[in-house]
C-alpha cells in the first residue's frame, strides 16, 4: 500500500513539474492567439502545432524554458550555455523537427526579458533553420 501511495505521489510531482515546464509555451501561445489587431504572422492552427513542438522542446535535457515566437520559431533558455550543450540541443531539435527553427536566448538578452510577451515578440531570423542545417530543400 505504501508503494502505491509513493508511486502516486511521484506521478503527481512529475505532472506538476511538466505543467510548469509547459507554462511559458502556453502563455506565449495565448498571447500570440489573443493579439489584438491581427498581428499574427501565422494561422491559429500553426500556433497550436508550434505549441506541441514547444512542449517537446521544454522537455529536452538542456532546456530550462521554451517559448513560441511570433514568426514560428521556438525560443529556449538553455540550462548550460556551453558550445557542446548548445550543439547537442540543436542537433536533437533538428532531428525531431527538421523544418523547425530553434533560437537560443543568450545570457545578455535574459535581463531584458520582463514577460512572456517580450520573448514571443522576438525574431528567429538570426537563427539558422534546421532545413539549412540538415540540407533539406
Amino acid at each position: 500500500m505504501k508503494r502505491v501511495a509513493a508511486t502516486a505521489m511521484l506521478l503527481a510531482l512529475a505532472t506538476s513539474a511538466a505543467q510548469a515546464d509547459n507554462e511559458n509555451c502556453r502563455k506565449s501561445r495565448e498571447y500570440l492567439l489573443g493579439t489584438p489587431g491581427g498581428d499574427q504572422a501565422l494561422t491559429p492552427q500553426a500556433y497550436n502545432d508550434l505549441f506541441k513542438i514547444c512542449v517537446a522542446a521544454s522537455a529536452m535535457p538542456n532546456v530550462k524554458d521554451a517559448y513560441i515566437l511570433r514568426d514560428g520559431g521556438i525560443a529556449v533558455i538553455p540550462k548550460q550555455d556551453s558550445v557542446s550543450a548548445t550543439a547537442a540541443t540543436l542537433a536533437q531539435f533538428c532531428d525531431d523537427y527538421p523544418r523547425g527553427v530553434l533560437r537560443f536566448i543568450t545570457r545578455k538578452e535574459q535581463p531584458a526579458i520582463r514577460s512572456v510577451t517580450d520573448v514571443a515578440r522576438m525574431s528567429s531570423t538570426s537563427s539558422t533553420p534546421c532545413k539549412k542545417i540538415k540540407g533539406i530543400s
